[in-house]
């Protein structure tokens, strides 16, 4: 009878020994939580959407109350409510450059070829793993809204032509829309870089135009006509390089007769903002 009472009442005193051990550790090595943390993030948009570049809304008020951020950094709350937090915290609000998520494609329904069309699930995601989609190019849009699903702030919608279009003003850049295009063609960018080159098919002269009218058929104009050093031919595609401190001009643009790199002041797709220079009318006129 003893050895049956002996087994549980050890059991319960190694318990009672390790409950003490952590009662005490918990008492003496307890780090004060800041309370302004728990303020901090009601005052946040509590999105959780990453933008602002660490893991969610909690983790960014930490640090803010560690100096370790602006206020600015995060992209979804209004400016008015920025100004409020960095009043709250007795800190500078910051400045950052808005950026917005760019689509590096053009070809939509008017402009790419189609070889197949794909019946099944309407997704992006399952249609690439067909053959890669429909479209003669394979690292076209296959414009099936992944990416419209995908964004949580109502900033990405399917034009008429197939093409996801993004409205400046909704995105805050969380990159949402990144992961969930499979083909790997929406990019962050600051929107103040304006040249903006919106294809990503590989291949070269007829082989490319023969499948898409508005790819980069890589005749390497854009880099001549651009300033020394800010336009780079690179596996047939140009790249433009804003660290080179080579300034920027729309003339880099004229002479692309498939608008493969166009000058972007607003939302992509929007023809409104893709006005031409005076160089691109005249090479219209000619052509």
């Amino acid at each position: 009878m003893n050895s049956l009472l002996a087994s549980p009442a050890i059991m319960m005193g190694i318990g009672l020994f390790f409950g003490v051990i952590l009662a005490v550790a918990y008492r003496l090595l307890k780090v004060d939580e800041d309370p302004r943390i728990d303020e901090t993030e009601e005052m946040l948009p509590g999105t959780n959407c990453g933008a602002c570049g660490v893991p969610g809304c909690r983790a960014f008020a930490e640090e803010l109350i560690r100096g370790t951020a602006e206020p600015s950094q995060c992209t979804v709350a209004p400016k008015d409510e920025i100004v409020e937090i960095a009043d709250f915290l007795g800190v500078d609000a910051g400045s950052q450059i808005k950026r917005v998520a760019r689509l590096h494609c053009a070809g939509g329904k008017a402009e790419a070829w189609q070889i197949a069309e794909y019946r099944g699930f309407d997704s992006c995601r399952a249609a690439a793993v067909v053959s890669g989609g429909g479209k003669g190019c394979s690292w076209g849009c296959l414009g099936l809204a992944d990416c419209e699903i995908a964004c949580n702030f109502d900033a990405i919608h399917i034009n008429s032509n197939g093409l996801p279009v993004v409205d400046p003003e909704k995105c805050t850049a969380c990159e949402d829309c990144v992961v969930a295009c499979p083909k790997d063609l929406f990019k962050i960018h600051p929107v103040n870089e304006h040249l903006f080159v919106q294809c990503s098919a590989p291949l070269e002269g007829d082989a490319i135009l023969s499948l898409c009218s508005a790819a980069c058929d890589s005749c390497s104009r854009c880099a001549s006509d651009s300033n020394p050093g800010l336009i780079e031919m690179v596996d047939g595609l140009p790249v433009v390089d804003y660290s080179s401190g080579a300034e920027e001009s729309p003339d880099a643009t004229w002479r692309c007769s498939t608008e493969a790199i166009i000058w972007l002041d607003g939302g992509q797709f929007d023809q409104q903002n893709q006005n031409m220079t005076e160089g691109q009318k005249r090479y219209a006129q000619l052509r």
